[in-house]
């Protein structure tokens, strides 16, 4: 069965973490919600293809698929035999029994199977599912463990006194413990990204891993092996260059310093507030700020020195440095192109280029502004608007003919009308206003300008002359005095209407 092939903006994802940001495969894997075979045969690709990172200029999407893919063939699935992992984990317990000696009976039974490598790298991965005790090493600057605690912090409307919970927002960083916590409305997206984006103003940089739980506010779909990371918290992780690797469902270990963290908050602030009484979650930090600085700054149990000590020393020069500009929150969402060349987001339309009509098109929303994109190359930005049901359109988004229809209006037209003469203007000028709406008129109207081409302007004039004459406000009024000749017919004249003079008739000196 053929592999499915991944995105490219998931293939670009990959290439920078890889390449840019120096992660191993496995990471790369679990970042990207993909197998770790799928990133070897993709960092394969793209060396083979002399692909670095960052991409070079000119390099879209369409171009990157083309290096990376140059046939149309898909990498097909191994369907080499395996063997019983459970089995192999048990006879490794008997003394004497290697990976090596069972290996070479797996081959006596399988001649077609894998080779001692990837037979052993296969068992390992394997065996990592079970549930091993590890005492992690964390490098400084390596990984940012981030959690909501369980109990959070009363807040009290004051004016009508009913109370509400605070979500606690917990940041650990691995190598030094440094925390960070803060009060939050809730646990929603702008919420969560806001959240993280005070935790790494508050450390002065970013790790280079990020290690959420399974949060639907960071994970779109949360899973054991593969969780997918929400459009927006990736976003947020590029622009602040750290990868996001979720921990695994049910896996408490995964993220073991958050959680120790989380415990820590819970006990030194939360319960330590528990008397308060706030009125806005802005007390709420302000009072979690003094004693986030009391925390950090008191000594552990068995160590000689403080969480900030750690910091300043070992973590905080290895952090990645920040952005010149704070991440401005985004939402993205998915849009196809409808046939009137516009996009709905939100109850209003925005219009693309009409190339991209029925084709499907990634949105990323900030308060602002509306940005489109198709394959990761930006084709339309607009003001944001809130107006339901109006449309937002960019005149250079319409095909030929609608955009010289879009250009008329009644005063050009009538100027328009006016070069052939002051007949045809009138004529012109009676049809627009006589109308409901003047562009019910433009179709007459410009109708009856082409006819000059036909005839000549000469002759449209006199036609229009007798038009106006017999009131005639008509394209086909018009074109029927020019078929019949009627044009160059003398003009009736107006007879003298005599009075009539009767016995019975009274005069205009009766009413005298």
């Amino acid at each position: 069965m053929a592999a499915e092939r991944v995105s490219m903006r998931k293939t670009k994802e990959i290439l920078r973490l890889y390449f840019g940001m120096g992660l191993t495969r496995r990471q790369v894997a679990r970042s990207c919600n993909i197998s770790h075979s799928t990133v070897s045969d993709y960092v394969r690709r793209a060396e083979a293809a002399g692909i670095e990172w960052p991409l070079s200029e000119g390099l879209d999407e369409a171009a990157l698929e083309v290096k990376l893919f140059p046939g149309n063939a898909i990498p097909v699935a191994s369907e080499k035999p395996l063997p019983r992992w459970e089995d192999i984990h048990r006879e490794l317990k008997s003394k004497g029994v290697t990976l090596q000696l069972l290996w070479i009976e797996y081959k006596q039974q399988y001649p077609e199977g894998y080779q001692y490598s990837r037979f052993c790298e296969l068992y390992r991965r394997w065996a990592e599912t079970l549930d091993l005790s590890l005492r992690q090493e964390y490098r400084a600057g390596e990984k940012l463990f981030v959690d909501f605690a369980g109990k959070g912090i009363e807040v009290t409307n004051p004016l009508t006194g009913e109370t509400k919970e605070a979500e606690i927002f917990v940041a650990v960083l691995g190598a030094s413990n440094y925390t960070y916590a803060e009060a939050l409305e809730s646990q929603d997206i702008p919420s969560w990204i806001n959240a993280h984006i005070h935790a790494f103003e508050y450390f002065g940089g970013g790790a280079k891993i990020t290690i959420p739980d399974n949060l639907k506010s960071g994970v779109s779909k949360a899973c054991r092996y593969e969780p997918d990371i929400s459009p927006t918290y990736q976003d947020m992780a590029e622009h602040y260059g750290t990868a996001v690797i979720p921990a695994r469902v049910a896996r408490p270990k995964d993220k073991a310093k958050v959680e120790a963290g989380v415990l820590v908050v819970t006990r030194w602030i939360t319960a330590a507030l528990r008397h308060h009484t706030f009125f806005s979650i802005r007390e709420i930090n302000d009072k979690i700020g003094e004693l986030l600085e009391r925390l950090n700054t008191r000594k552990f149990k068995k160590l000689k020195s403080t969480r900030k000590e750690l910091f300043e020393t070992i973590e905080k020069p290895s952090l990645l440095p920040l952005p010149q500009t704070r991440y401005q929150y985004a939402e993205w969402k998915k849009a196809r192109v409808h046939i009137d060349y516009h996009i709905e987001v939100d109850g209003h339309f925005y219009s693309v280029p009409y190339q991209l009509v029925r084709k499907q098109v990634e949105v990323r929303l900030t308060a602002k502004t509306v940005e489109v994109l198709y394959k990761g190359n930006r084709i339309a930005t607009h003001r944001r608007s809130y107006d339901k049901g109006r449309f937002t359109t960019i005149s250079e988004h319409r095909p030929e003919k609608h955009r010289r229809y879009y250009e008329w209006t009644p005063t050009r037209i009538i100027q328009w009308a006016e070069k052939t003469g002051s007949e045809t203007a009138a004529v012109v000028e009676h049809i627009i206003c006589s109308r409901a709406h003047p562009e019910q008129g433009y179709r007459s109207c410009l109708g009856i300008i082409s006819l000059a081409k036909r005839y000549s302007p000469e002759r449209l004039e006199a036609a229009c002359r007798r038009a106006v004459t017999i009131n005639a406000y008509s394209y086909k009024s018009v074109k029927s005095i020019l078929d019949t000749g009627s044009d160059q017919q003398p003009l009736p004249e107006e007879k003298e209407v005599k009075p009539i003079e009767h016995e019975n008739i009274r005069g205009e000196c009766y009413y005298c």
